[in-house]
């Protein structure tokens, strides 16, 4: 799990290198974020790793980030970053 700070206006990428979690290839992969007011505004895949652009957030909150991912032998598995939303 990872921890990161964003401004309200920021529009970042974030992701995961899923290499260490299996020997198979991602066939799926699901961003969400709770609560609302933070976004996903694109997501991808490239080999082992996942990324998706967020923007948005109100200033104070903390966001819970989560990607969900199929792995191409069936395998399932899910990662967590925490996404605090403060003025800098």
């Amino acid at each position: 799990m990872g921890f990161f700070v964003k401004h309200p206006d920021a529009v970042l990428d974030y992701g995961f290198d899923w290499t260490a979690a299996t020997s198979s290839t991602i066939a799926e992969s699901e961003w969400s974020i709770e609560p609302g007011g933070a976004s996903v505004s694109a997501q991808g895949v490239a080999g082992n790793r996942t990324a998706a652009t967020i923007g948005g957030g109100d200033a104070g909150c903390v966001y819970r980030v989560t990607n969900r991912v199929t792995f191409a032998n069936g395998e399932r598995d899910a990662r967590i970053l925490i996404l605090r939303i403060a003025e800098r």
